[in-house]
């Protein structure tokens, strides 16, 4: 029972990677710092001070950049190979005496694939956004994030298997919205040569 609370806990935060990077890894540090999380032996660095103090930082500064427009684009490049590794962290960082092969099939497999499929979708969105708006409407786009983010990692933290549910409605909901979101948006017409 132990390992599938791990295994929810980290799913949980790496689906809130995939929103913001440095969020669930701050939540993660905090919940690891006052024993609401246990934390796998050799990841106890990230409930350290100068890990809150750093992640803390990351976290205050790519909120803010998020609200700067254009900025908002570019760094949605960097931020998506970023996720995928905060989704791995946090999920790696959760798992307790589970067999490494498990271990890291799920880390891999499960944590970097749900933050780089929420990254992915929070991506288009964006994308699209700025398609339509012109970048105007991104700023709420950019709230939507970090506030879910915050939300799926106080739950995945404080109650595992809703985050995890949370997660998985949230992930349902981002690819329906993809779907529509390219459904609706105009086709480019071949002309005759």
């Amino acid at each position: 029972m132990e390992t599938l609370i791990a295994v929810s806990v980290g799913l949980g935060l790496a689906a809130a990677a995939g929103m913001r990077v440095f969020l669930p890894l701050f939540v993660l540090g905090l919940a690891g710092s006052s024993g609401v999380v246990p934390l796998a032996p050799g990841w106890e660095w990230v409930a350290s001070s100068a890990a809150l103090i750093g992640l803390g930082t990351a976290m205050a500064l790519e909120i803010a950049a998020y609200y700067v427009p254009w900025v908002d684009q570019a760094l949605d490049v960097v931020a998506t190979p970023a996720a995928v590794i905060a989704g791995m962290i946090a999920t790696a960082s959760v798992l307790i005496d589970v067999p490494p092969l498990l271990k890291w099939a799920v880390v891999i497999v499960g944590g970097g694939g749900v933050a780089g499929l929420t990254q992915g979708m929070s991506v288009l969105t964006r994308l699209k956004s700025t398609t339509l708006t012109g970048g105007m409407a991104n700023p709420v786009v950019s709230t939507g994030e970090w506030v879910g983010a915050l939300v799926v990692a106080a739950m995945a933290v404080l109650l595992p298997f809703i985050g995890l549910a949370l997660s998985a409605l949230l992930l349902v909901y981002l690819v329906r919205r993809a779907r529509r979101i390219r459904r609706a948006s105009p086709r480019p017409t071949m002309s005759p040569s």
